[in-house]
């Protein structure tokens, strides 16, 4: 089942120039539009939330809009330069998301993810680091996924929530609550249906399609059934002119699983001939099977570091080669590298003398492609005397830094994301516990050792220009090692409360 994603940009305009215009655009609670010629009338369009939520609407003549709002800034409108970031914007994507992106003007994208969302950690995690990261340069941003275009448009655009998420095979259910504009209608017939008081997209599908033909032609027919996921809608993918490609056509459709593996080995074998030549390696593979019944299938990988090894890219494709369906039979296949960094050949040397490191950049592609590449990590040192500050989680491949944590004091081997209250009995200030009670089970203290006193980062909060922490390690009569910490130094009440707590499990 094809899974489609709709990226709805609602202020696209409004936010490019204030990108556009840098520290010199007008306040973002000002009110902003802009406003373009229709014949002899200059009109709204385009409006930011501002001037939305002010009342102004596009289509509203402009002198109207300027003598509503107080202070409204009209700039003109800039359609081709408008056009051109989002076909720029759809190239970002093609790298970052999924081999099949295409414009869907004036203000969003259309985006084919099937078999790509597992790179991300998953559909709704995908959707939420577009919005986020848009939202970051200035954007806001919409997104919805389902198993059309149409269904994808009409939620992404019409749903209460910025990111949406609809089940496979509940396109229809999602849609039935949705205003009939979500259906991609001309104005003229929207109107004409408002005037018959239809209002919802439910009401059209419960009513007989031939009336409406007749009366509406056959447009409305094909919207519905394309919002509803019955009717297939091609989508028209982006490629940058750069980007380094390879296909083959086949004179008799194939759709054998070995068949295409045999081919898929041929293209990785093409690909790397060019990538050598260019002096680059994959990072990111797309392959496009197009099907003799106008649909594409997709299968996206990704690797850790540059590669162009033949053997491995082709076992990576082909490990996905069951997630595709080849429906009547696969007439053209194109593999492309949207995603190549500069790849330097390594000079051999005697394996007498040469020290090599062990090298498992071919085990995390592996995982990665399988689990998601969001779900692998490893942790680096960050230069912070706060535990659950000391670390933060990097790419599994992500070059050394060369910093390292401090080996003056044993730290556990399992450190609790959040610190666990526990009651302890001791005296106060720099005794250790007794004894304390953790998780229902009291614990007699044989051996400990501390205090390792740890002071706040007054840099980062005021609230921490006093406060402290004492560390302690302490192993019960089991023999079983714990990390407990006393909140505050035992005396001033404003290092901290005096509660106890475990933060992490020695072994």
């Amino acid at each position: 089942m094809p899974r489609v994603v709709s990226l709805f940009l609602p202020n696209w305009s409004t936010d490019r120039l204030r990108r556009k215009l840098g520290d010199v655009s007008p306040p973002p609670d000002r009110p902003l539009v802009t406003v373009g010629r229709h014949g002899n009338r200059r009109l709204v369009t385009a409006t930011d939330r501002a001037a939305f939520e002010a009342g102004l609407r596009v289509g509203m003549p402009a002198t109207k809009a300027q003598a509503l709002v107080q202070g409204l800034v009209a700039m003109e409108a800039e359609p081709d330069a408008d056009a051109e970031a989002l076909e720029r914007l759809a190239l970002w994507a093609v790298r970052r998301y999924a081999p099949i992106v295409a414009v869907d003007p004036p203000d969003g994208l259309i985006m084919d993810t099937t078999g790509a969302d597992h790179l991300h950690g998953g559909e709704r995690l995908m959707l939420t680091d577009m919005v986020e990261r848009l939202g970051q340069v200035g954007f806001s941003a919409r997104a919805a996924i389902a198993d059309s275009w149409g269904a994808a448009y009409a939620v992404a655009r019409y749903a209460r929530q910025t990111v949406s998420v609809v089940a496979v095979s509940t396109s229809h259910d999602a849609i039935i609550a949705l205003p009939i504009a979500a259906l991609r209608l001309p104005d003229a017939i929207i109107g004409g249906l408002r005037v018959l008081g239809f209002d919802r997209v439910g009401e059209l599908l419960r009513q007989p399609r031939a009336p409406l033909t007749l009366r509406f032609g056959p447009e409305l027919g094909r919207r519905l059934d394309q919002a509803a996921g019955s009717l297939a809608e091609p989508i028209e993918p982006v490629r940058p002119a750069e980007m380094v490609e390879v296909k083959r056509a086949f004179g008799e459709p194939i759709g054998a699983a070995e068949t295409i593996a045999r081919y898929v080995g041929k293209l990785v074998h093409s690909l790397c001939a060019e990538l050598e030549t260019k002096g680059l390696g994959a990072r990111r593979l797309d392959l496009l099977l197009c099907r003799v019944d106008n649909r594409v299938e997709a299968i996206r990988v990704g690797t850790a570091l540059p590669v162009r090894d033949v053997k491995r890219l082709t076992r990576l494709l082909c490990d996905k080669i069951e997630t595709v369906d080849p429906g009547f039979g696969i007439e053209l296949m194109r593999l492309s590298a949207p995603l190549a960094e500069p790849l330097t050949p390594r000079q051999s040397i005697s394996s007498l003398i040469e020290q090599r490191d062990a090298d498992i950049s071919d085990l995390i592609d592996i995982l990665g492609n399988r689990v998601g590449e969001e779900r692998l990590y490893r942790f680096t040192p960050v230069a912070s005397d706060v535990p659950e500050r000391s670390f933060r989680r990097v790419a599994p491949a992500s070059a050394e830094t060369g910093d390292a944590w401090p080996d003056h004091w044993p730290r556990p081997a399992r450190l609790f994301a959040v610190p666990e209250r526990i009651e302890a009995i001791a005296l106060l200030p720099d005794h250790p516990p007794a004894s304390f009670t953790w998780r229902g089970i009291r614990r007699r203290v044989k051996r400990a050792d501390g205090p390792e006193r740890v002071f706040g980062e007054w840099w980062k909060r005021d609230a921490e220009l006093a406060a402290v922490r004492d560390y302690f390690q302490v192993e019960d009569e089991a023999g079983e090692r714990f990390w407990i910490y006393r909140a505050g130094d035992g005396e001033d009440a404003a290092t901290g409360s005096h509660r106890w707590f475990l933060h992490g499990i020695f072994g």
